[in-house]
């Protein structure tokens, strides 16, 4: 197996692991918390998130690129599907979730703005869809080696 469809595998899995972990580890018992509480934790995710993500994302990506381009036959299909799940996620981050991030971390929590729960609303609908990209982009590449 080449190293590249192991960097792939490894950084596209660690990818759809955060996906979930936020989506139906973090979202539930972060909505519980009183408000001010849920707003800092939220900032704090965010602060953590903006770094750590990337430095998974973009590998997980450029190696994604590199299996699908080096790709034979039905391999292509798969590897190619799971770059195009990964053109999903990355649209939705940067178009939906990032600017959305960007505006929270410089709420006060202690007054947020008019709306807020709304903007969380529409921040997790996009964070669903991430989540539901990066793991079919992990299962395609899986897929791939079978």
């Amino acid at each position: 197996m080449d190293i590249v469809v192991l960097v792939n595998l490894f950084f596209g899995g660690l990818l759809a692991g955060v996906e979930v972990v936020v989506r139906f580890g973090v979202r539930g018992p972060l909505a519980a918390l009183p408000e001010v509480a849920h707003l800092r934790m939220r900032q704090g995710l965010i602060r953590t998130l903006r770094v750590l993500v990337p430095s998974i994302y973009v590998p997980a990506f450029l190696s994604g690129i590199a299996v699908a381009v080096a790709a034979v036959g039905g391999l292509g299909v798969a590897r190619w599907g799971g770059v195009v799940a990964m053109v999903v996620w990355t649209v939705t981050t940067f178009v939906g979730t990032a600017p959305l991030n960007q505006a929270l971390a410089e709420w006060d929590p202690e007054v947020p703005p008019v709306g807020w729960r709304a903007v969380i609303g529409r921040w997790e609908r996009m964070d669903t869809v991430r989540t539901v990209a990066a793991v079919v982009a992990f299962g395609l590449f899986l897929v791939a080696l079978a």
